[in-house]
């Protein structure tokens, strides 16, 4: 018999029960005694019956699928989080969707909901590394079950992020404590809201602690940006410590200042933001942030299935901690 043949009634008939009976099995209704389930259950095996999907949402009210667009896999935050999601969607028991917006438009977006939705998902995480309140009118996609990961749309929907600004904070703690006068940055694109909280808050703490502001240096989060801004730091031969928006473009800093006889720490202290796994492992072992991203995307998991079940999510954002880690890329000024 053919799995495309196999009737709910032939499987019944297989295992000498009632269509009723495979129905609930099927549905995973608890009310089926445990010998009878394994006997329906052996019998989809061995006549290789798969339940109908649809039938079963209508039943249960739920696709038990979850959908995540985000603006690409380019960037490690977007990649490490993307992987905590999938952990955690399959430890519920929820396949993935996954589809990338190649531009910030409502129009594009509009048309990966109208596709998620042809997809038959339940709810959907955002994972757009943009300031979508000025991005995006968010309240025009066609459901409310979203759940938001790094944004400034907070006031509108339940938002997870990493605790941008306390770890920042934490840097600049480190190196002013080091005796610094000042911290130089290389931020991230203009258009990332974590780039954003992470320059903000670096401006922040040197304004309250009456330290000059320098000019910030903005990179793309890739290596090669990052060893632009080396190069220019190192002609400018003023900065001693440096505050980098994530581990990538630290490296590429790292590189350049090498490459022009500047030791690290020695001449210039280098902190990231991420501590990615080759952080400890660069020439000089970076000092960084650590993001607990397996942290975020469970969270996000967690709370749009308890939106997808009914239960009353505010809006808000729910900030995951953040730590720094000091390896042996900083120091104290040598001027």
């Amino acid at each position: 018999m053919s799995k495309q043949s196999v009737s709910m009634a032939d499987v019944a008939r297989y295992a000498g029960v009632s269509p009723q009976t495979v129905s609930r099995v099927a549905n995973e209704h608890p009310g089926v005694v445990d010998g009878t389930r394994q006997r329906v259950l052996d019998a989809m095996e061995d006549l290789r019956y798969r339940p109908n999907s649809a039938a079963r949402a209508l039943k249960r009210g739920s696709f038990q699928s979850l959908g995540v667009v985000l603006s690409g896999l380019t960037s490690t935050g977007n990649y490490l989080t993307l992987e905590g999601i999938v952990r955690s969607a399959n430890q519920h028991g929820y396949s993935m969707t996954v589809m990338t917006l190649d531009e910030a438009s409502d129009e594009n977006l509009g048309n990966i909901f109208h596709r998620m939705s042809e997809a038959a998902v339940d709810g959907a995480i955002l994972l757009l590394e943009i300031e979508a309140a000025d991005e995006l009118h968010l309240t025009r996609l066609p459901y409310d079950r979203l759940v938001i990961v790094d944004s400034n749309a907070a006031y509108r929907f339940p938002v997870v992020d990493s605790d941008q600004a306390s770890g920042t904070r934490a840097v600049m703690d480190h190196l002013l404590g080091l005796g610094h006068s000042t911290v130089h940055h290389v931020g991230g694109p203009e258009n990332s809201f974590s780039a954003a909280a992470r320059a903000d808050s670096w401006r922040e703490y040197l304004v309250a602690h009456g330290r000059p502001v320098p000019e910030p240096i903005i990179g793309d989060w890739s290596a090669e940006s990052g060893y632009r801004a080396g190069v220019h730091i190192a002609d400018d031969g003023v900065a001693t410590a440096v505050f980098v928006a994530n581990d990538e473009m630290a490296l590429g800093l790292m590189r350049a200042l090498g490459e022009r006889g500047i030791r690290v720490p020695q001449d210039v202290s280098v902190v990231g933001f991420d501590d990615i796994a080759l952080a400890a492992n660069f020439p000089v072992p970076l000092t960084t942030v650590h993001q607990n991203f397996d942290e975020v995307g469970r969270r996000c998991v967690e709370m749009l299935i308890r939106r997808i079940e009914g239960d009353s999510v505010p809006p808000g954002v729910d900030l995951v901690p953040t730590s720094l880690v000091v390896r042996q890329s900083t120091a104290p000024p040598w001027r």
